[in-house]
């Protein structure tokens, strides 16, 4: 039996860690997250299958594909959670659990930043924890999955 697929995936800039506001977003890679939660899935039985878009729309198409792909999604939508109504459809119509994840606490941010459409769909909300959030993330997804067998 195959491990359980997890897709991950990362918005707008994210493909800057490690440059883009490090005070922000910390110093690491996205290549470096990607190998921690690769790691940790793998500790968990789980596997995955990480991606980053710039694009609303590829982002979108992903999250269809999850439907048929995947056991699970963790998104870190970036921007996109405070402006994207149609990622938060794309998410309403899977039934999958979804978590999503910020590196940073999106509360202590600019006003703006404070509102996600894309948790009004998510099941869970991890922000603030940097990359360590990702792994909770998929922690919590592995109970989850174990629960629903």
């Amino acid at each position: 039996m195959s491990a359980p697929l997890i897709l991950v995936l990362n918005g707008p800039n994210l493909n800057l860690l490690g440059t883009r506001e490090p005070e922000i977003y910390g110093t690491g890679t996205l290549d470096g997250l990607e190998t921690l939660c690769a790691e940790t899935a793998e500790g968990l039985g789980l596997a995955i299958d990480f991606r980053q878009s710039n694009i609303e729309g590829e982002l979108i198409s992903w999250v269809h594909e999850a439907q048929n792909r995947a056991a699970g999604l963790i998104i870190n939508p970036a921007a996109y959670s405070h402006t994207s109504i149609a990622l938060m459809d794309a998410i309403q119509a899977l039934d999958i659990p979804v978590l999503e994840v910020h590196l940073s606490n999106i509360h202590k941010r600019e006003a703006f930043r404070h509102h996600s459409y894309v948790s009004l769909a998510a099941d869970g909300v991890i922000c603030g924890l940097g990359f360590a959030g990702y792994r909770l993330a998929l922690i919590a997804l592995s109970d989850i999955l174990e629960e629903d067998q």
